[in-house]
This record gives structure tokens, sequence and C-alpha cells, in this order.
């Protein structure tokens, strides 16, 4: 999103804690603060530095993190986020781009895909949070007309992911298959989930740059593929034909999640187009690259 909007011509300020994050990732012409969201700093930096627009990603992503320890995930995904809020609409901030979640704001879906008037029945505080800020979010354009959009992204993947911590499965699958170490499905792997190429979010992004009022949209691709076909189709992108190992269903996983981009399609003309076939084969083919890269000898 950064290269992105860089591209475009915007000025662009970078808060991140690199607690995920790799600073390799971010773009030289943009400015960078290794700052915690919840700090005074974030804030200040906010207020001062004449943000008009904020592009929210920031959060604790980690759905189990978040059932083990809610306390902490709200302290980073409300609190946090409203710690920016009140320091923005003090001060020049005219629109907020929030990254909501698709995959874990419909709980067990009732049909499929699921829009955006499926009932929110979030089971994780991760879930909860994200629901939470959508909610605070229209406090916010209703009391201060501060403009702000939602868009619910369902399971994002693509180059620069992190394998590790919080990461999703493709690059945890790629990790493993590049490092020569087994991977493990949870349960049967028949759950699915709607996988979406990370240019396609960026899309979606910049779509909604400079929409007026307070909107909500699905950002995914309306596809269910299990995790027994994603895998396979990961180990044979790069080569591999190492079978994946089962381990224990973990409790309380979703087993369908899929989504429709039709709402942001029909308003404003954008949904995803990378096929899953196209967008892992880019996937792998970056995460090959940096692998071999890696192993290059230094000095």
């Amino acid at each position: 999103m950064a290269d992105a909007l860089l591209a475009r011509g915007h000025r662009v300020v970078i808060v991140d804690d690199l607690s995920s994050g790799r600073k390799e990732n971010l773009p030289a012409a943009a400015e960078f603060h290794q700052l915690d969201i919840r700090s005074p700093e974030a804030a200040a930096l906010i207020a001062d530095a004449g943000v008009e627009v904020l592009v929210h990603h920031a959060a604790q992503m980690d759905v189990r993190r978040s059932v083990a320890d809610p306390v902490n995930d709200a302290g980073i995904n409300i609190l946090g986020t409203l710690n920016l809020l009140e320091a923005g609409r003090k001060a020049a901030l005219r629109q907020v781009v929030f990254a909501s979640t698709g995959g874990a704001m419909y709980g067990e879906q009732e049909r499929f895909p699921a829009d955006e008037t499926h009932p929110a029945r979030p089971l994780s505080p991760y879930g909860v949070a994200k629901l939470a800020v959508e909610r605070y979010l229209y406090f916010y354009h209703a009391e201060y007309g501060l403009d702000a959009v939602a868009l619910r992204y369902a399971n994002v993947y693509g180059p620069r992911q992190n394998p590790h911590g919080e990461a999703g499965v493709v690059a945890i699958f790629l990790d493993r298959l590049l490092s020569g170490q087994a991977a493990t499905i949870n349960g049967d792997g028949l759950q699915t989930r709607d996988y979406v190429f990370v240019a396609d979010i960026v899309a979606a992004d910049i779509a909604v740059l400079g929409r007026a009022g307070f909107a909500v949209f699905n950002v995914g691709t309306g596809r269910e593929s299990t995790v027994v076909e994603l895998y396979d189709r990961l180990a044979a992108a790069v080569g591999v034909a190492r079978p994946a190992v089962h381990g224990p269903a973990k409790a309380g996983e979703q087993r369908r999640s899929v989504i429709t981009s039709d709402l942001l399609a029909g308003e404003l003309g954008v949904r995803p187009q990378v096929s899953l076939e196209d967008g892992l084969a880019r996937t792998a083919a970056w995460f090959a690259a940096r692998a071999e890269q890696d192993r290059q000898p230094r000095g």
C-alpha cells in the first residue's frame, strides 16, 4: 500500500512497531517511525505530521492469541485505534481506511458467500475488536464528520508476508516447504477459506480513498478453497512432493468462510482480479527467491 501511494505522488508516513514486520520491506521514500500505536508519541505524530488519511492496518492479528489474552488484544486493536482517532480528529485527519476482517466477522456463516448484510457474529476477541472499531468509526463519522471506510478482508496472502508469529497459512506452508520442514494441517484440512491476493487488497484501498461518508465493504473472491487444496497447490508450485502432516483440529475453528465483493464492485467498480492459481504462483516465486537469497554467503 505504501508503494502504491508513493507512486501516486502522496507523502507517506509509516508507523509500525516492527513486532512482526520487516524493515527492509519499507519503501525508502516513505517516512518511518518505529512506534506503538498505543503510545503518546504515535498520537502526537498523527496530530503534528498533518496526516489527512489514516490507512489503518496495524493490529494484533493472531486470532488464537486474542482468545488466550483478550485484554491485550483489545488494548492494541481497540484502544490503540482510539488513540490515533482522538489525535487525528482534533487535527487534520479527514478519512480513515480501516483493515477490518471478513474472515472472522461473520462467525459460522448462514449463507455462502457472505455479503455485508450477513449477521456479524465473531467467534474470537480479535473479530469482536474489529467490529467494535467499525462501530467507533461510525460514531466518529456521525459526531465529527470523519469519513471512514471499513474493508472486511478475506484471508490475505502474497509476497513479503511474514511466515512467523502471526502469519497466514500460505506463508507458513511456503516457509516449511522451502526449508525442508514438515507442514502441519489442523484436523482433516477440509475447512475452507477465501484467499485474496495482496495486490487486490491494495486496489480496494486505493479505490476508497476520498470516498465521502461511512461504508463497510467486503474484499474477497467468493471462492472457497480447502486447506488441503491450498497445500497441494503450493507444494506443486515449489516442486516439493512431501505430504503435509495432519495434527489435531483446533477447538472453535470456523469450518467454512467465504465472502463476496459484489457491493464494492457495484459501487466502485472494483473486485479481486488475481486468481488463486496466479496469486499462489507469484507468492511461491517470491518466497523461493528470498530463500535462495538467504542461502547465499554473506560478506
